[in-house]
């Protein structure tokens, strides 16, 4: 079983940054891919960005690409997602998820393994 803890989140206004940490359980998860979702009140669940295994590839929703950065320490358990240049329509609680399967997609059901979330509340 792994478990999956997101911090970092907080207050921002819009123009700043926040690095989001999600930490895991188990010492293999470097056999495991990580992606970052986003669920705003009232909207559904929103594909964010993955990472493989290794820290080698990495997929970004288009929104997304070019503000944000995902990226892992697999001698620290951690995945990381740096956000830059973030909107208020960047608010939402942010969640790390992980599959051993080792497959990066935008498809939530494809991930076993979810944390509890992190809110990120950016102010115009």
């Amino acid at each position: 079983q792994v478990q999956l803890v997101e911090s970092g989140g907080g207050l921002v206004q819009a123009g700043g940054s926040l690095r989001l940490s999600c930490a895991a359980s188990v010492r293999t998860f470097s056999s495991y891919a990580v992606g970052w979702f986003r669920q705003a009140p009232g909207k559904e669940r929103e594909y964010v960005a993955a990472i493989s295994r290794s820290g080698g590839s990495t997929y970004y929703a288009d929104p997304m690409k070019g503000r944000f950065t995902i990226s892992r320490d697999n001698s620290r358990n951690t995945v990381y997602l740096q956000m830059n240049s973030l909107k208020p329509e960047d608010t939402a609680v942010y969640y790390c998820a992980a599959n051993v399967e080792g497959i990066l997609s935008a498809i939530a059901s494809v991930y076993v393994y979810w944390g509890q979330g992190t809110q990120v509340t950016v102010s115009s």
